[in-house]
């Protein structure tokens, strides 16, 4: 069965909006904002991502007569709220950092104006994307950096849900992954899609020559042939037998990578494959990337460490109301959260950032939209009256994405743990 992205969210946004129906707030002006409070521990910066999966879901963020009427059944709706409800569509207006951007501590990343109702209902939506993309994205970014022009292949769909395994693809993409295993991103992201065998496919032959006799005779002898099912130096040895020095690359699986990559390149080299590539998976993240960056190997394969949490500590933004007005059309005033270690800061945002070859600094202005001399605006108008007005290709992403993390200095995108390299401050305009 499937569902309209307004049943993409949690219960109590409904509850809110039937109680904001019934008081007459459901109309009244509000401006929310997502933004990170801080950094997971050690990360320098994070990355941007999911914005676009988000914005065409927002466009479309309505219930269907039938979920609504279940919604009624279910006493998540009363009377007044379903039929509020039931022509319902966003109409209001989003900005946000362009995918594939920096963020730190305070960024105002994604901004959302409307009315109080439509705006309430985007949280969970708002965080589930943002949170799990931009995690993704800012582990894929440290390790796109470890590896430097090796090129790093997305490989965990096993390791996670199946409809996150393509958002996870898409995210390790846009950070500077050079493909995916996972055919639906590809269909449906444009990622370019690789794959060869598993160890099953060995273990389903007699031995293992026959095995790669049979990849080689349908893939060609520009294929990966995965080497270490039985022993590597005799995977190797048959590989080469069966595909010629020719063969296109050979995979290490397990043990210590360095180790058997530094036998696997003395050994194909002997063999005369002396342009036969060696790839290497096996658990992999930036910091083992960067421990075997000395090591003879021209290309990884990440999985679990990309997918799943051991890979990405969450993103942990959060969407909090910063303005809200008290009739229709009415002058919007600042909101804040005041409870210990969960402060927030009234008033709608725009940020700016300065830069001197690298980034230096990055401020907040609130309720101006003035441009401030030699800044950039960070924010871009992504959603107009409901209306989508930023859809870059997903390549577009990628390109800005390798900008951004370009443009903090060496010390701030290398994996070692430290503070965050800025935090958003606020300059008030005068």
């Amino acid at each position: 069965m499937s569902v309209s992205p307004g049943l993409l969210t949690d219960r109590y946004e409904l509850t809110m909006l039937t109680s904001f129906v019934r008081d007459g707030s459901v109309d009244h002006p509000a401006v929310f904002e997502a933004f990170a409070r801080r950094l997971p521990e050690g990360r320098r910066y994070g990355v941007v991502a999911g914005l676009g999966r988000l914005v065409p879901m927002i466009a479309d963020f309505a219930f269907t007569g039938e979920e609504v009427d279940w919604l009624h059944a279910q006493g998540v709706l009363d009377e007044q709220s379903a039929a509020w409800l039931r022509d319902f569509r966003f109409g209001g207006d989003v900005d946000a950092y362009p995918e594939g951007d920096l963020y730190f501590p305070g960024s105002p990343v994604l901004t959302v104006r409307g009315t109080l109702g439509e705006c309430v209902m985007l949280e969970t939506l708002v965080l589930s994307v943002l949170n799990h993309d931009s995690a993704i994205a800012s582990a894929a970014a440290r390790m796109t950096t470890a590896a430097g022009d090796r090129p790093l292949v997305e490989m965990g769909s096993r390791r996670t849900h199946e409809d996150a395994a393509v958002a996870t693809a898409r995210a390790a993409y846009l950070a500077g992954f050079t493909s995916t295993s996972n055919l639906a991103a590809g269909r449906l992201h444009g990622v370019p899609t690789v794959g060869t065998a598993a160890h099953a496919f060995t273990l389903a032959h007699e031995s293992e020559a026959a095995a790669f006799a049979s990849q080689v005779a349908t893939q060609g002898t520009g294929t990966t042939l995965l080497v270490d099912t039985y022993d590597v130096a005799e995977g190797i040895r048959t590989a080469v037998e069966v595909a010629g020095p020719g063969l296109g690359a050979v995979r290490i699986d397990s043990g210590d990578l360095a180790e058997t990559a530094a036998m696997a390149r003395t050994l194909l080299d002997g063999l005369g494959a002396t342009e036969t590539r060696i790839t290497a998976t096996s658990d992999l993240d930036e910091y083992v990337i960067t421990a075997l960056a000395d090591a003879p190997i021209d290309g990884y394969g990440v999985g679990t460490r990309v997918a799943t949490g051991s890979g990405h500590p969450t993103a942990s933004m959060v969407y909090k109301l910063v303005a809200v007005g008290r009739e229709p059309g009415g002058r919007l005033h600042p909101v804040a959260k005041k409870s210990h270690d969960k402060v927030s800061v009234g008033g709608a945002k725009t940020a700016w950032r300065r830069y001197d070859g690298e980034v230096l600094v990055e401020e907040w202005y609130r309720d101006d939209d003035t441009d401030q001399p030699g800044a950039r605006r960070v924010q871009v108008p992504v959603l107009r009256d409901g209306r989508v007005v930023h859809d870059p290709p997903l390549t577009e992403v990628r390109t800005h994405c390798a900008a951004a993390v370009a443009s903090l200095p060496a010390a701030a995108r290398g994996v070692a743990a430290g503070p965050p390299y800025l935090t958003v401050s606020s300059k008030e305009s005068p």
